[in-house]
């Protein structure tokens, strides 16, 4: 302890760290939501001691180190997969992408204490007084809204797990999210923050009372924490509960990582599927979901011959449809992830990350390429510097991926008008529905085989809270779980567990109207962020008036 009394930059660092790591917890798969209140507040009481400019950016800097980190173990699991890197690496690649991503909450601390830097007291400033951590928080909260608003766009962003997330309840619980149609995700995790803090603040104006006046800050803190309690366990009593009219049917293979990209398995794994997607009964009408990389064959027409011989069925894409319609049936249709190429003189130049949409006579009716592509996973960013050194992406294959034009809405007449958010596009708040045509639904395919325990909780998580932003229902396949069917109010009508083959069937759940956020989106969370700033603003112009 006297070394670190001695040294205040390392243990406000160390500190700082094991906040962001307990913060974390706050995910799933450990849903220990109390955690990162406490990560948070810790981190505030941090900030709100720091001398300077610096020491508040570092902390703010080693708080994300820690919290993304542990968040983001689940890409390490990835590099077990491919034999192009080792394995170790995994870890390497997760510490590298904190060191990036913890400059976010880095800036957040810095902009806080900017901004109590204007109070117009010296750097070391009493932190004991009510009224300046009352600004404290006032900062704080839009600080953070910011900083998680530019990770998800910058660089092309990484917008996994935002903060406010950790206070999405169980599967049939809202939380506190069930304020993310008024103010985003993005704004949930300042009310997070604006929480986390309200127990230094309370604590403050206590020690400024005396006599049995000092416990009665205490009873606020405990009404505000139980109430956030039962909204975080009890059942949410005011979804809704109807049925759309569009039947559905929802496979999860559970055909493991490393079975998926071989070609040797592509005629099994499709034998899977079918098997868990035939009609229950004759003249059956419903929609197909299969996850991404559900589909080996090419099924699009104008590909050399060869390839048609190494991967489609009978040699023949219009065989491989045909046979496509006889497993679903004649009034149904599939939706399926697969892979398109794009050609350039008869030679593959890129690949395309595609939904394809095949009837019941085998008719190829449309298809989605995806949008949002994971960097490092489907196209190795500078390849030109890090291929001489070794490295390449994750997904096999020579070709990088290309993006398609972004969210898209598909009029599929009585199987319903359908969104498409591929796998990793699903996270991203505000970029995943058609503003101009609104879906009735969204189809998120995806597979999580790569991600271990910790990634596929965290991203049925976020396909959630997605819903409950825009109002609409999602149908999330995966290859190995966790599938589910997510109504407009982001709670799971059904489910298909971890690394478990079945089905489900049942009808679509309606949309909602569209939610403001469905209408304004991120403009929301800024605003909410522009009237915390104008609050503290205030708040600064009453002290430097009362002095």
């Amino acid at each position: 302890m006297d070394f670190l009394e001695r040294r205040p930059r390392l243990a406000a660092g160390l500190a700082a760290i094991l906040a962001g790591t307990a913060a974390a917890c706050g995910f799933q798969p450990l849903a220990l939501w109390p955690l990162t209140l406490l990560g948070v507040a810790i981190l505030a009481e941090l900030v709100a001691r720091a001398p300077g400019w610096r020491r508040a950016f570092l902390i703010g800097w080693c708080f994300g180190l820690g919290h993304f980190t542990l968040g983001n173990n689940w890409i390490a699991t990835a590099f077990t997969y491919q034999a192009s890197m080792p394995a170790w690496l995994g870890m390497i690649a997760v510490f590298l992408l904190s060191l990036y991503l913890a400059i976010y909450p880095g800036l957040a601390a810095l902009g806080t204490w900017l901004v109590l830097r204007l109070d117009g007291r010296s750097e070391r400033a009493d932190h004991r007084g009510p009224g300046r951590f009352l600004l404290l928080a006032l900062a704080f909260a839009p600080a953070w809204i910011v900083s998680e608003w530019l990770r998800a766009w910058v660089f092309t962003g990484f917008a996994w797990n935002p903060l406010g997330i950790a206070l999405l309840g169980g599967y049939q619980s809202r939380g506190l999210a069930m304020a993310a149609p008024w103010v985003g995700t993005y704004g949930l995790s300042g009310l997070l923050v604006l929480i986390a803090c309200l127990p230094g603040l309370f604590w403050r104006f206590a020690s400024t009372s005396v006599g049995a006046r000092r416990w009665v800050w205490a009873l606020p803190c405990i009404v505000i924490f139980a109430a956030l309690a039962a909204l975080m366990l009890l059942p949410d009593h005011w979804a809704q509960r109807t049925e759309g009219a569009v039947r559905y049917t929802l496979v999860q293979p559970d055909i493991r990582q490393e079975f998926i990209d071989d070609p040797r398995y592509y005629e099994g794994n499709f034998v899977k599927l079918a098997r868990l997607s035939l009609p229950r009964s004759p003249g059956e009408t419903r929609v197909v979901f299969w996850p991404e990389s559900g589909l080996g064959d090419y099924i699009r027409d104008g590909y050399p011959p060869f390839l048609y011989r190494m991967y489609t069925y009978a040699g023949d894409p219009v065989l491989a449809r045909e046979r496509i319609g006889r497993v679903i049936g004649p009034y149904s249709l599939l939706m399926t992830g697969a892979v398109d190429l794009v050609l350039k003189d008869g030679e593959g130049v890129a690949a395309r990350n595609s939904v394809s949409m095949v009837d019941g006579n085998g008719n190829l009716l449309a298809s989605y390429s995806k949008a949002h592509l994971v960097p490092y996973g489907e196209y190795l960013a500078l390849r030109w510097l890090l291929e001489p050194l070794g490295a390449t992406r994750l997904v096999p294959g020579a070709m990088d991926f290309w993006p398609g034009p972004g969210p898209r809405s598909f009029d599929l007449g009585r199987w319903g008008k359908a969104g498409i958010q591929i796998c990793y596009e699903i996270v991203f708040s505000g970029e995943v529905a058609d503003p101009r045509v609104r879906p009735d639904y969204i189809f998120n395919p995806s597979n999580d085989g790569w991600f271990g325990r910790w990634g596929p909780p965290q991203h049925l998580a976020q396909a959630r809270l997605r819903a409950i932003e825009e109002g609409l229902p999602v149908m999330r396949s995966t290859t190995t779980g966790i599938s589910a069917v997510i109504d407009a109010d982001g709670l799971v009508r059904a489910h298909v567990p971890w690394h478990r083959a079945g089905r489900l069937d049942g009808r679509i759940p309606p949309p909602r109207e569209p939610t403001p956020f469905a209408i304004f989106g991120n403009l929301l969370p800024l605003a909410l962020a522009t009237a915390f700033w104008i609050i503290a603003l205030s708040v600064i112009a009453l002290r430097r008036r009362g002095r």
